[in-house]
């Protein structure tokens, strides 16, 4: 019984914290990737598909960067 509570006491070695960054890092490169993707020029086959409910349409500026912000 005292050896289950050294184990559980002890500290891991395991990078909790870095590999949740990583994790969350990814979420996010694939969600603005599929965004991204979807509002783009579909690829060859996919010129007639719809773009899907939950991904918002992103319509471009005609002068992007340049002037006041809206």
């Amino acid at each position: 019984m005292h050896i289950l509570m050294d184990v559980s006491a002890g500290t891991s070695n395991f990078p909790v914290a870095f590999t949740a960054v990583y994790a969350v890092g990814f979420i996010a490169a694939v969600v603005f990737g599929s965004i991204a993707w979807y509002n783009s020029k579909r690829p060859a086959g996919w010129e007639d598909k719809n773009r899907p409910d939950f991904v918002p349409e992103v319509k471009p500026e005609e002068t992007p960067g340049i002037g006041k912000p809206k």
